[in-house]
């Protein structure tokens, strides 16, 4: 059996800030790796799944524009349902479409009862790009019932901070790229309590253990 280590809070502020930080190149296809910190300490320490929270997150307060271009209220729509979080944009040209490639493969292996309780929502961190229906053109590519949100910046990243994910305003570089910086970490809420209990980094996202870990994440239990 294995045993899933606890991350205090702090750390999981550690890891938004540090582990996960990622500078993601859009236009021109190559991520810009400069200032990505990435301890080896908590890498190891989370190589082999989810890390539970010893304090639980709250569910960010989060009204934005979902893709259908109505208003979604993330608290409210998400209520009772077990629900992934996770804060990145269209033109990651890597991280962004592996994850929820990641996501969408380990969903489609679950039982059917489980795959429809199951909510995936995905929150642009590059707003000024992701409009609506392109976000949900880039969505439907992974999988159709994913959720996606854009809307003012300062509100995501507020929302984002309220969970410990850190991003940043996108920019231009010198050779036209642009920049966006963002927390790749996954947070999973409980159906139970609507509180996230278990979060995933980069490192930790792969399909084998999404799949393993996800049946007690519905249920509401901690893997």
């Amino acid at each position: 059996m294995r045993t899933t280590r606890t991350v205090t809070t702090a750390a999981a502020f550690a890891a938004a800030a540090a582990l996960t930080l990622t500078a993601c190149g859009g236009s021109g296809g190559s991520g810009d790796d400069a200032g990505a910190e990435k301890p080896a300490t908590v890498e190891k320490e989370q190589k082999k799944g989810g890390s539970v929270l010893d304090s639980p997150f709250e569910k960010p307060d989060l009204t934005l524009t979902g893709t259908d271009g109505k208003q979604y209220d993330m608290i409210k729509e998400t209520k009772g349902y077990p629900t992934l979080l996770y804060f990145g944009y269209t033109n990651c040209p890597d991280i962004c479409p592996l994850t929820m490639s990641n996501i969408a493969v380990a969903k489609s292996k679950l039982p059917k009862d489980e795959q429809k309780k199951l909510r995936v929502v995905f929150v642009t961190s590059d707003p000024k790009r992701d409009k609506p229906k392109p976000l949900g053109t880039w969505l439907k590519g992974q999988d159709p019932s994913f959720i996606g949100l854009t809307g003012d910046f300062e509100t995501i990243q507020a929302g984002a901070r309220s969970v410990g994910v850190s991003i940043e305003p996108s920019y231009k570089k010198k050779n036209g790229d642009i920049v966006s910086t963002h927390g790749a970490q996954l947070l999973a809420f409980s159906p139970k309590d609507d509180k996230a209990h278990v979060l995933y980094t980069e490192r930790n996202t792969t399909p084998e253990v999404l799949e393993k870990e996800l049946p007690k994440i519905i249920k509401g239990e901690n893997p």
